[in-house]
């Protein structure tokens, strides 16, 4: 059993070591929610992957900040609680504001492995020593300056080049990539970018080979999705609308998809993400891990989850330098020439928090015992 001592909140503002472009605009910096989790001497941080702004879900880090302090921390601390599965009861009272609840339920899956002293992958169910990696490239000032950063990434070893896309941005960038790099593992993601009227434009794309359009429409539908997929030999992936295993049956039943990405912040945290993965495997339907800019904290709860078996198409965890100048981790996540990230073999996660590289970029901060709440 786990007692919850106390939970500490933190904002970090951490610069990206280069901007990263989607659909839904540019991001320099970004604003993130830690939690730090203390039980019976023991401590686990947590990363809530909500962005600056509600574009990609209707959270950002402002409402998950509040509602993870008058809500949900508070359902926790002073409990008695078994582990990470215990968590989605504690908060079902609490309607959505799934990565809020994910940074609170993976911090504890990790301080249960703590106390259990078993690899964090190990205890969620996970099978692989290494896990496939592939890269996700944000949109980029000039199609020369995408062939010059594509190299860049299979040189360094990535197995599957993930373009962002969007309207204007799409066919003739993918002509100019198939025509330099044919056989490449190659997929685009527009994150919704695309209505139905662009059912013709985008069936075009199956000339490309591509492993799959990732989330081409709604964020929330799967009924044009299906007419689409009917449309395309490629494979439609879907993010966004997939927020539990429910949406996972309904999607695959429509045939409104045939790979899934799980996001354990998009569903909730590892309980719901496990469900995800078991429902997927059940129905003959590959899995890969999404990402959201996450620190190291983040990535190495990724890195975790991917050692689950139906992760079999290489997902988007990658390297620390990817994206940071200094991560918050050590040592630093890296991707070896193979393309491959080894799974921590030690106990819990298998990297350590620099405290002290966290406390530089702390802004505000927020702490709740079980006896009182204090503000440092």
């Amino acid at each position: 059993m786990l007692i919850i001592d106390a939970v500490h909140l933190r904002e970090i503002n951490m610069p990206l070591a280069f901007p990263f472009e989607t659909s839904f605009g540019l991001t320099t910096t970004r604003r993130i929610l830690l939690v730090e989790i203390e039980s019976g001497g023991l401590t686990a941080w947590g990363e809530c992957v909500a962005g600056e702004h509600p574009y990609f879900s209707d959270e950002c880090i402002d409402t998950a900040w509040i509602v993870t302090e008058k809500e949900l921390a508070p359902r926790l601390v002073g409990k008695e609680i078994v582990g990470g599965g215990s968590c989605p009861e504690l908060f079902r009272q609490v309607r959505g504001h799934r990565m809020a609840k994910a940074a609170l339920e993976n911090a504890v899956w990790e301080l249960e492995a703590q106390k259990k002293r078993v690899p964090l992958a190990r205890l969620l169910g996970g099978t692989r020593s290494v896990i496939p990696c592939g890269v996700s490239i944000g949109i980029q000032p000039s199609p020369a300056a995408l062939l010059e950063t594509i190299a860049k990434e299979l040189e360094a070893g990535y197995q599957r080049i993930k373009l962002k896309c969007k309207p204007g941005w799409d066919t003739k960038i993918f002509e100019a990539v198939r025509a330099r790099w044919p056989e490449i593992l190659l997929s685009c993601d527009a994150n919704s970018a695309y209505r139905i009227a662009d059912i013709d434009h985008i069936a075009e794309w199956d000339r490309f080979k591509l492993l799959m359009i990732e989330q081409p429409l709604w964020y929330d539908d799967f009924y044009f999705h299906s007419m689409l997929q009917k449309r395309l030999e490629t494979a439609i992936c879907l993010d966004e609308s997939i927020r539990n295993r429910r949406d996972a049956l309904a999607a695959i039943d429509m045939e409104s998809c045939r790979i899934l990405n799980i996001k354990v912040g998009r569903v909730g945290g590892f309980s719901e993400a496990i469900a995800v993965h078991n429902v997927a495997a059940e129905r003959g339907i590959p899995v890969w891990c999404g990402g959201m800019l996450e620190t190291g904290i983040g990535r190495a709860h990724n890195i975790a989850l991917s050692s689950l078996e139906n992760f079999s198409l290489p997902g988007d965890v990658s390297a620390s330098a990817r994206y940071w100048a200094e991560d918050i981790i050590e040592p630093e996540v890296t991707v070896s020439a193979k393309g491959e990230i080894a799974v921590p073999r030690g106990i819990g996660c298998g990297f350590a928090v620099r405290r002290d590289r966290i406390e530089a970029l702390t802004v505000r901060r927020q702490t709740l015992r079980a006896a009182s709440r204090v503000t440092a």
